[in-house]
């Protein structure tokens, strides 16, 4: 599989510094906080024990309850013919004893007593024992607990659900509230100096720094604070980083928020989360607001393709008030991130609000160069070691990737018990940073024969194509999801793409199939990958970059914001007789690649062989030995 720069980078997650004090105070309240905590938890427990017990007791005590019930009428009658040995009275509760030892139970009203009943039916009340029965000391405390206890633990139990629900800074009261964390005295320490690769940008933001610290010499000359910027740029070039490198340079408060953080279940909690930030930052101005992923909440409104939410819209009509809001001149800073820039609402983007976009790309060869320079500090590297080779090698490398890359060679040389860095350890961590670690896996002969000639057909074709990058490396040794590789990184940053280099890059992708084919005489699923980047590649060719006999036209949906303010969009209209004609171009342009590839396999057969013959027997293949194989340096057009 060759090797791609992809479009988009994967970034190491920057984690944010907290925001709490340390103070003794502090730790004594938290201390108490979590023992006030814990004991309500134990109270609530034992009062909970405690009612389940009473609750026993009271049904064990009252025995009665389990007895067959008669009508008071029956029972006097019974009395009346000599059947009732005594009755005991208890509340209004008769509990009857038959002389043939049966037990049954009775009630009458409250306020008529037993005699009176017996005496009105005719029946003398001293024919039967009557036994009444006063409430002991013990069943008055059960009765009054058992109706009690209920209600107390009722209560309790709300209370326990309203401590667990607090969170950090969020209870059941206080949905509304912002969730932002805020720094004060505790700044994060990273400066500008800890930044590089993106220096337009660091000076943009410096200059916003200024307005900040020194407000006064603005406001002589009528000038006023920018209200916003936002930074645009793929994931990994330090957005995140540049916002904590405003707030250590600032020295003023620093809020820092996801944008996904302002968002919850209930209805306009994220418009109340808005208003509640907003008012802090400005109590405590000059200050500034970070919001990281603003697309979550700032995307464009009611737009038919991606639907629409209420409680973001209501969410991002509230920031554009707040930000609109704001008295000319005051010292309150919006900085947002984004690497989805063409999503953002228009009326987040007008001059007003997010007056400064600041857009972040790729570092260049320097800007890498001092990338590395930062991150290896406090690491033992030899001294022989070539930073500007590093750098050509790593040519499409975000920040975060080659923090990454640095870390892993630290990583390897350890596990070597090293005592320096050096450049293979280099060059082993930016693989199994681009492509993951090395899988042993185990593979048939014929499976490795496999792998082996489809990694050499594309390096052969590579060798044969003059626009095409030197191949650097030539593996059958498994990473990732690919069973074997091709490494042709770029000597040089590239900025344009031309038709002949892509079209050479189709054909050289295709040159995995095109040497199973010739070789096997069969179709494996190897490919899969490549065919899937071919024809990524001929699309791109045919709808975006007008590279075909179409002519130069846009075909693809447009969402793009080319001004400030403005923002052109247009569904996916082509017609079904046009989407044929893309189709029909697209499988003509993969169609040309892979019978140049087919071409060039087919005349340097012989080369094909000793290149998969040596994969076989050693696995990688660096790109020296790859060029002695093909008979010397390749020869390129510049």
């Amino acid at each position: 599989m060759p090797d791609k720069q992809p479009t988009k980078l994967k970034r190491n997650g920057l984690s944010r510094v907290g925001g709490s004090g340390n103070g003794p105070m502090k730790k004594v309240g938290k201390m108490f906080e979590l023992k006030f905590h814990l004991n309500l938890k134990n109270i609530f427990i034992g009062l909970f024990v405690l009612f389940l017990l009473f609750s026993l007791l009271s049904s064990l005590g009252d025995r009665a309850s389990l007895l067959i019930e008669k009508p008071l009428t029956t029972v006097i009658t019974d009395v009346k013919e000599g059947k009732v040995q005594n009755i005991e009275v208890e509340e209004g509760k008769l509990t009857v004893h038959y002389k043939g030892g049966e037990k049954f139970i009775s009630h009458k009203e409250p306020q008529e007593s037993l005699f009176k009943l017996l005496e009105s039916a005719g029946v003398d009340p001293k024919s039967v024992e009557i036994k009444v029965k006063d409430l002991s000391v013990g069943q008055l405390w059960l009765g009054i607990i058992s109706n009690v206890l209920p209600l107390v633990l009722t209560v309790l139990f709300f209370l326990f659900l309203f401590r667990q629900a607090r969170g950090a800074q969020d209870n059941l009261f206080s949905f509304g509230q912002s969730k932002a964390r805020i720094f004060q005295k505790d700044l994060p320490k990273v400066t500008f100096a800890d930044v590089a690769g993106v220096d337009e940008a660091k000076k943009e933001l410096e200059e916003v720094v200024d307005f900040l610290k020194n407000p006064a010499k603005y406001k002589a000359l009528g000038a006023r604070t920018p209200k916003g910027v936002i930074l645009v740029g793929p994931s990994g070039t330090g957005k995140t980083l540049l916002a904590k490198a405003m707030a250590g340079e600032a020295h003023t408060a620093f809020y820092s928020i996801a944008g996904s953080e302002f968002m919850e279940m209930l209805v306009g909690v994220g418009a109340a989360r808005v208003r509640d930030l907003f008012s802090n930052a400005k109590k405590n101005a000059p200050a500034i607001i970070f919001i990281d992923e603003i697309d979550a909440i700032g995307r464009m409104r009611s737009v038919g393709i991606m639907g629409g939410h209420d409680e973001r819209e209501q969410t991002l009509n509230q920031i554009l008030v707040e930000m609109d809001g704001f008295e000319p001149n005051t010292t309150v800073l919006i900085v947002a991130a984004t690497n989805r820039g063409d999503l953002l609402d228009p009326a987040l983007l007008r001059p007003g609000r997010f007056d400064r976009r600041v857009v972040l790309d790729l570092p260049d060869m320097a800007g890498r160069k001092d990338i590395l320079k930062i991150h290896a500090k406090g690491k033992p590297f030899t001294p022989s070691l070539d930073w500007d080779k590093v750098s050509k090698r790593t040519v499409g490398f975000s920040g975060a990737d080659l923090e990454n890359m640095l870390n892993e060679a630290a990583i390897f040389a350890a596990r070597f018990d090293k005592k320096e860095i050096e450049y293979k350890d280099i060059e082993e961590a930016a693989t199994k940073v681009k492509l993951g670690p090395e899988k042993k896996r185990l593979q048939s002969d014929l499976d490795r024969k496999m792998t082996a000639y489809h990694e050499a057909g594309h390096a052969v074709v590579s060798y044969n194509l003059p626009h095409l990058d030197i191949v650097h490396r030539i593996s059958i040794v498994s990473r990732g999801m690919a069973l074997g590789y091709t490494m042709s990184p770029p000597e040089k940053d590239r900025l344009h793409e031309t038709k002949s280099r892509l079209i050479e890059e189709i054909a050289m992708t295709m040159g995995g199939r095109a040497a199973e084919q010739l070789i096997f005489k069969e179709m494996t699923s190897g490919a899969a990958n490549d065919i899937d980047q071919a024809t990524r590649i001929a699309r791109f060719m045919v709808m975006e970059f007008g590279m075909s006999d179409l002519g130069p036209i846009n075909f693809g949906p447009q969402m793009d914001i080319t001004e400030w303010g403005k923002q052109y969009m247009e569904q996916n209209a082509v017609s079904q007789e046009m989407q044929g004609a893309i189709d029909r171009e697209v499988k003509k342009l993969l169609d040309e690649g892979y019978k140049k590839a087919a071409e060039i396999l087919k005349k340097n057969k012989k080369k094909l062989d000793e290149v998969a013959a040596e994969l076989v027997k050693k696995e990688t293949l660096e790109s020296e030995e790859f060029e002695q194989l093909m008979g010397g340096p390749k020869r390129r057009v510049t």
